[in-house]
């Protein structure tokens, strides 16, 4: 016979917790501390972090783990610090250093390189990466010494800055599309530069339109004195999801909407995805633009349904 499972440990807690993740740890080891802390059943997180990068890390936990990829794919926003004259194995501190050269660079000649590297332009995954080539992560093949050929993938650069440059350290802030590593970007301006460079330091300000200032360290989260204090602290996906433009239905147009149907709303963006609200039930999920006053549901709260 097979084992029975047992019942899921913890209660079915439900929303987001915005955590500022601290250094030295994985993404998923921070998800688990804090579900503990919760008492949570489900969880989930948003995008991980290396272990060497802090700040935001929005996590989701019950019901709230179906709205994961809405900012899995938003824009992000960091403040890097790179140090020039060393290559390493993982184009951070974490990895062993390969290469290092002296570094003779002006801060005019780093303000002129730093522009390559804004707007649109294809960037190759690490090595060391989450990003699965015929089943299998890229940093576990990279543990055995194998370097395979990795795809190109568009990214973007809103906004690149030079905050100071001191001897071989630069300090940099950005916002970049989703699936945008910063080691790539330390590794790529070493090499364009003639010096070589990796992370050093990485800091996670912003997802979508949340920031690292309205988060919680596992810390705080603990001193918190039990589980419905530290439950108080999660937002809920309707607010969290405060990026996407909030459109509200009639009733009757929300009744049609949550069984599948394309409605007609008022002050709809030309394009995209909108946060839908009805008077009488609130938060009710989120919609896709199809034409001119028209929004058909993607995915909704009360029942779930997630239209093509």
């Amino acid at each position: 016979m097979g084992r029975r499972k047992g019942k899921p440990s913890g209660d079915p807690v439900d929303g987001i917790l915005l955590l500022d993740k601290p250094d030295g740890i994985t993404s998923n080891d921070a998800l688990q501390q804090a579900k503990k802390l919760l008492g949570a059943q489900k969880a989930g997180h948003t995008g991980s972090l290396d272990p060497i990068a802090t700040g935001l890390l929005p996590l989701c936990f019950g019901a709230s783990t179906r709205w994961s990829g809405y900012f899995l794919g938003s824009d992000k926003r960091y403040r890097a610090t790179i140090r020039l004259g060393e290559t390493t194995e993982t184009g951070d501190s974490e990895g062993e250093v390969v290469s290092t050269s002296e570094v003779s660079v002006t801060e005019g000649q780093l303000q002129e390189t730093l522009r390559r590297f804004r707007g649109t332009y294809l960037q190759v995954p690490p090595m060391y990466s989450a990003i699965k080539v015929d089943g299998q992560p890229l940093y576990k093949l990279a543990r055995q010494g194998k370097n395979v050929e990795r795809q190109a993938r568009e990214v973007t650069v809103h906004d690149l800055e030079l905050a100071t440059f001191e001897g071989r350290d630069v300090e940099v802030t950005l916002q970049s599309s989703s699936g945008f590593y910063v080691r790539t970007l330390a590794t790529d301006l070493g090499e364009a530069l003639g010096t070589g460079a990796h992370v050093i330091a990485l800091r996670r300000l912003g997802v979508a339109s949340l920031v690292v200032e309205d988060s919680m360290t596992l810390d705080e989260l603990t001193e918190l004195p039990d589980y419905p204090e530290r439950r108080a602290r999660l937002a809920q996906v309707g607010d969290a999801l405060n990026h996407l433009p909030a459109v509200e239905l009639s009733i009757d147009a929300a009744f049609y909407l949550c069984r599948g149907q394309s409605v007609r709303a008022a002050s709809l963006p030309k394009e995209g995805n909108v946060r839908l609200y009805s008077s009488s039930t609130g938060f009710l999920g989120v919609g896709v633009v199809q034409e001119p006053g028209m929004v058909a549901p993607e995915r909704l709260v009360a029942s779930g349904l997630k239209t093509a």
